[in-house]
């Protein structure tokens, strides 16, 4: 599947919310072109049926479903991949109970976790938070030489992660990223289509030139 992310450049990454369908649809319509929901407070079944919800939508509208840390729950929903990180389930887990067509995604935060990420049977990455960043507490930016690294030594594609807006993506894409998760800049707006087209004008205006 990792082909079928090279082209895919903003990456919507959503905990739960009670507009969940129409949100993520006008994100979708805005240039959101993956969608993952990442949700820690919901027990099994309540996620399943948030999972679904997500997953109808975005299989309605073209765009990948991703779902985060639960690659059984992706199974039972039929997501189309799983997002874990440094401490979830192991990617070759992951791979070998959603099979060879799923995407499966792994966190980087560090030159080690870039070394052995490209070990695993994953189909992209992402990099960061290259700042600080309110949906990884506790977690400290990794600054722009990390992402600099990834981006250059990385065959697979690489989702920058931590403060993507319009007004940061030049510099990030000065430093070689194409992907960008965008976490706050939608899910904090009042016109969720309406920034996801502002946002989207931006990264491919850096990525493709004016």
């Amino acid at each position: 599947m990792t082909g079928a992310l090279a082209e895919r450049r903003l990456y919507l990454c959503t905990p739960d919310r009670p507009d969940l369908g129409e949100f993520i649809a006008a994100c979708v319509e805005g240039g959101v072109d993956v969608v993952q929901l990442r949700e820690k407070h919901l027990d099994a079944r309540p996620l399943l049926a948030r999972a679904r919800v997500a997953r109808e939508i975005c299989a309605g509208l073209g765009v990948p479903f991703i779902l985060n840390d639960r690659p059984d729950l992706a199974l039972e929903i039929g997501a189309d991949g799983v997002h874990v990180g440094q401490d979830d389930a192991p990617p070759a887990l992951a791979r070998r109970i959603l099979g060879p067509g799923a995407i499966v995604g792994l966190s980087t935060h560090s030159p080690e976790d870039l070394q052995g990420a490209l070990g695993e049977p994953v189909d992209y990455l992402s990099a960061g938070p290259v700042v600080p960043t309110p949906t990884k507490p506790g977690r400290p930016g990794t600054g722009p030489g990390y992402l600099s690294m990834a981006t250059a030594s990385s065959p697979l594609p690489v989702f920058v992660t931590g403060g993507v807006t319009p007004d940061s993506v030049p510099p990030l894409a000065a430093l070689g990223a194409r992907h960008f998760v965008v976490v706050r800049w939608l899910t904090e707006a009042a016109d969720p289509e309406g920034a996801a087209r502002v946002l989207r004008a931006a990264v491919d205006r850096a990525v493709n030139g004016p």
